[in-house]
């Protein structure tokens, strides 16, 4: 049974950099896409802070001091994650 004639070695090459071009504008729609996700997850955290701050009455400042000393105070009794 015959084969279907063998690609040249161009030919090859060429098949390769269409893939790798195919690849790379994937990764960069992947990439933007992760990036939005990433964007909206920050928005809703911030969100969340906000409303904690609205609520409690305190400014950031207020609220940056009491974290900060809750660090100094706190920051070496955690277990890492």
């Amino acid at each position: 049974m015959a084969r279907g004639q063998r690609k040249t070695i161009e030919e090859k090459i060429a098949e390769k950099e269409e893939l790798i071009l195919a690849l790379r504008t994937r990764l960069k729609s992947e990439q933007c896409e992760l990036d939005s996700l990433y964007k909206e997850k920050r928005e809703k955290d911030l969100e969340g802070i906000n409303q904690i701050l609205e609520e409690s009455g305190l400014n950031v400042n207020e609220a940056s001091d009491i974290l900060w000393e809750y660090v100094r105070t706190h920051g070496s009794e955690q277990e890492p994650a």
